[in-house]
């Protein structure tokens, strides 16, 4: 039995590795690692070209996390705490969500991912979450991940086998404006929204913490089980 192939996008930023120092096109080894224990094919996509052209070649999509997204696409001006805007991303990872949804691509969103999808469905984002909550516990320092409680709803809790979950943040913005057509399935005690689904999708869920740094990794082995599914 073939693989199903899950596309994750990725970042473009200047790395240093072995004797170089150039643009690359990364993305953190853990996401790779969780596809291919959970069954799944993991294939990178960058952000060039036209992405939107691979729903109709992927069995399911993973939009990774990453910098902010411009916050001209919900109708804002720059916070002075946004940064690492990308627009080339933007661009590439905004026309591929739209054809994922449209062609009914299994789909998970991941941090940045959550917002994507919130966005291009017609949200907004807080661009400075502390303003919002008065503490940094979501993004504690650089490079460091929070652990910040959650409650799940039913539909993640029986993914994870339990209604409370504590896992690794690293998110600075999250969701203001919730758009129409997606629901909340998870929440932090400070009321941050932290998990959503698109109501009426077969499988489209996204969370703004990253479940790529635990050592388990069943929202994984749900999005290959539904890539799988003929």
């Amino acid at each position: 039995m073939s693989r199903p192939v899950i596309g994750i996008t990725c970042y473009v930023e200047p790395a240093r590795f072995t004797v170089w120092d150039m643009p690359t096109a990364l993305l953190p080894y853990m996401y790779v690692e969780h596809v291919a224990r959970a069954g799944g094919q993991p294939v990178i996509i960058p952000p060039a070209g036209d992405p939107a052209e691979l729903a109709g070649r992927l069995d399911g999509l993973i939009i990774a996390g990453g910098g902010d997204i411009d916050p001209a696409r919900y109708g804002s001006h720059p916070h002075e705490q946004t940064g690492y805007v990308r627009k080339f991303r933007d661009e590439a990872e905004f026309g591929l969500m739209r054809a994922a949804l449209d062609s009914g691509l299994p789909f998970l969103g991941i941090c940045r991912g959550l917002q994507v999808l919130n966005v291009a469905l017609g949200g907004s984002l807080h661009q400075h979450l502390p303003d919002v909550v008065g503490h940094t516990d979501h993004s504690p320092a650089p490079g460091t991940f929070g652990r910040v409680p959650v409650r799940l709803s039913p539909t993640l809790a029986k993914i994870y086998q339990d209604d409370h979950l504590t896992p690794a943040h690293y998110h600075h913005q999250a969701v203001d404006r919730l758009a129409d057509d997606l629901e909340i399935t998870g929440r932090s005690e400070d009321g941050t929204i932290e998990a959503v689904e698109l109501a009426g999708h077969p499988f489209a869920l996204a969370v703004q913490w990253h479940p790529e740094a635990d050592e388990d990794g069943p929202l994984f082995d749900a999005l290959v089980s539904a890539a799988g599914r003929d």
